[in-house]
């Protein structure tokens, strides 16, 4: 785990047991900063803004997912054929 995941971890779990984040943190032997920081980025990876930059990514992520499952199929469908193709030539070949 990442540290700035433990730190939202923290104060997630300070928020869902009712107790302040600062009183765990310092009986953890958190600094006040510290916790600050983890707070921050909490917010910012959480504002609408991010959201809509997140939304985009993974729209943009699963477009080019499927592109390239469609060239996958696509190449697997042409690798059957010209091995079939193959198998007939040289059958015909033969006779």
């Amino acid at each position: 785990m990442r540290y700035a995941d433990y730190g939202r971890a923290c104060v997630f779990c300070c928020r869902c047991a009712g107790r302040s984040p600062e009183v765990v943190s310092r009986e953890i032997g958190i600094g006040a900063g510290t916790l600050q920081r983890w707070r921050e980025s909490e917010e910012a990876r959480a504002s609408p803004q991010a959201t809509r930059q997140d939304k985009k990514r993974i729209k943009e992520l699963k477009r080019d997912l499927l592109r390239k499952d469609r060239a996958l199929a696509e190449t697997a469908a042409l690798l059957v054929l010209s091995k079939k193709v193959e198998a007939i030539f040289r059958k015909s070949e033969d006779e």
